[in-house]
């Protein structure tokens, strides 16, 4: 089996394990999660009265965020909770601190958000946490939401899966590589340039970051283009919108499949083009998850003040190749992957 499967499912073991063995705590109506509210039963009737608030700085409609809230739609359903996903019309600090507001006035039983910028949004969130409302962070902002009071964080090690993106592209011959970032100001997008730059030069390479406004698909393209004229050998984006654009680039330069393309977060179109050989890998972080499992963990916390301990619960990086896009792909269409 290829290290990339296993890694892939022995992640999702982990998480079917500990969802196990959480419910077997709830159901038994341990205690525990210091500080944690009362155990007070679960009944279904009384799980209709909790109320969780989403917020992310990702919009549904977007490919990789649309898996998030289909996570999140999923796990509301399962426990029988009701559950509202918001998001700024575009990648928006100042949006996205007031629809906070607007949530913490309402007072949820649990409040899930991502960080990408925690200097702007730590008012909002330090409102949270003098309210009283549990909070947990997804995707982006770990250390930051756990100094602001999160309970746990879900998601990867950004900086880490980066560097492993940049190991890769260096260990198939790449000396000089284009990070391309769609999302400028968004700290955990800095760290995936951050670590892969850090990987290529202690692998005797160079890359540099190339900063494009996604949303604007023909600019993003043509930036890319204009980077490609250069000594460039390999191309590494930071998700779906930054790969379409990069994959369009390189066609019209005729180079697709000829210099290295790597990307973070999966699509149709990426999972394709990973299973075409026009792209040599994409990073998968389970968003499906990042949406799931926050609903679960906060329902329970309600229940019965559980909570795990560690402050973070992973789930990436892991890596799709050509030997394993194929079975990745039927899971995409369903909006799971």
């Amino acid at each position: 089996m290829k290290r990339e499967v296993f890694a892939q499912r022995r992640g999702v073991f982990f998480v079917i394990a500990w969802l196990v063995a959480l419910f077997a705590v709830g159901c038994g109506k341990g205690e525990g999660g210091g500080g944690a509210p009362k155990a007070s039963g679960g009944g279904g009737g009384e799980r209709a009265n909790i109320r969780i608030a989403v917020v992310t700085h990702g919009q549904a409609s977007d490919t990789f965020w649309s898996v998030v809230k289909n996570g999140v739609d999923r796990a509301a359903k399962d426990m029988g909770v009701t559950v509202t996903y918001n998001a700024p019309q575009t990648f928006d600090m100042v949006a996205m601190s007031r629809l906070i507001d607007a949530e913490v006035a309402k007072k949820p039983d649990g409040l899930v958000v991502s960080v990408p910028d925690p200097r702007a949004l730590a008012k909002s969130l330090e409102a949270a946490r003098s309210a009283g409302i549990p909070l947990i962070t997804i995707n982006s902002g770990g250390d930051a939401g756990k100094e602001m009071g999160a309970l746990i964080h879900v998601g990867q090690a950004e900086y880490d899966a980066g560097k492993g993106g940049g190991e890769r592209m260096a260990k198939a011959g790449a000396k000089s590589a284009i990070c391309v970032n769609h999302e400028i100001g968004n700290a955990s997008q800095d760290e995936r340039c951050r670590g892969f730059t850090d990987a290529m030069e202690k692998a005797g390479g160079k890359a540099r970051v190339l900063a494009v406004n996604a949303t604007d698909l023909t600019d993003a393209q043509g930036k890319i283009g204009a980077a490609l004229t250069e000594d460039v050998d390999a191309v590494f984006t930071l998700g779906p919108l930054g790969s379409r654009a990069a994959l369009g680039a390189l066609k019209a330069a005729g180079k697709l499949g000829k210099i290295q393309l790597g990307t973070f977060d999966l699509s149709p179109d990426v999972l394709a083009a990973v299973r075409d050989g026009q792209m040599a890998f994409a990073i998968d972080q389970q968003q499906y998850l990042q949406g799931y499992l926050p609903i679960v963990m906060l329902t329970q916390y309600k229940l019965y003040g559980v909570m795990p301990a560690g402050g973070a619960l992973p789930t990436g990086p892991a890596f799709v190749t050509k030997d394993n896009a194929a079975a990745v792909i039927g899971w995409t269409k369903e909006g799971l992957r």
